[in-house]
């Protein structure tokens, strides 16, 4: 699909549509989860937020929602465990995480900078640094809509911020 075409579909999709393909309860799995910094529990809970507030979420063959999903790694595959308002089991679509790999380690490591930068950087060193940042964070959302094609249908912003509730799933102890 060409980005235009995207894009395209994107705005095609009315507000009955996105009031019916949507999210509006999310549990992440977080067994193995290490203590984090303030600085990734904050961005943790600002997409959840975010994503709660507003997103796309339309599973194949599905006759619309709202969902609960449950995102949780599982054997090097993310896990999207889907169910219907009222509990009704949906289905469970599961994604090898190999082709995440680089881009997460990536964007670890330019956050890492970033938050360090923030500290004693020049203001135009830190945008340099979160322009970079948000280029692999954009990446790693087309990524995952690539990924999701076929299975679940989601908008860019929706595929942003479960991108980034991806990279919190990977922070293990």
């Amino acid at each position: 699909m060409t980005d235009e075409s995207a894009e395209q579909e994107e705005l095609e999709i009315g507000e009955a549509e996105r009031a019916r393909y949507r999210v509006v309860e999310l549990f992440l799995d977080e067994q193995t989860v290490m203590r984090r910094s303030p600085d990734v529990e904050h961005e943790r809970k600002v997409a959840i937020y975010d994503l709660l507030e507003e997103n796309f979420f339309r599973p194949k063959g599905s006759e619309g929602g709202p969902y609960h999903l449950h995102l949780s790694i599982e054997e090097n595959r993310l896990i999207f465990d889907i169910k219907l308002e009222e509990g009704t089991e949906h289905g469970r679509v599961m994604l090898s995480l190999t082709p995440f790999r680089k881009i997460v380690k990536d964007y670890f490591l330019i956050c890492e900078s970033y938050y360090d930068a923030i500290k004693t950087a020049s203001p135009a060193q830190i945008e340099a640094i979160d322009m970079g940042r948000r280029g692999l964070h954009n990446e790693g959302s087309e990524l995952l809509k690539e990924r999701l094609a076929g299975k679940i249908s989601v908008d860019f912003d929706t595929a942003r911020r479960l991108f980034t509730l991806i990279c919190v799933l990977h922070i293990k102890g």
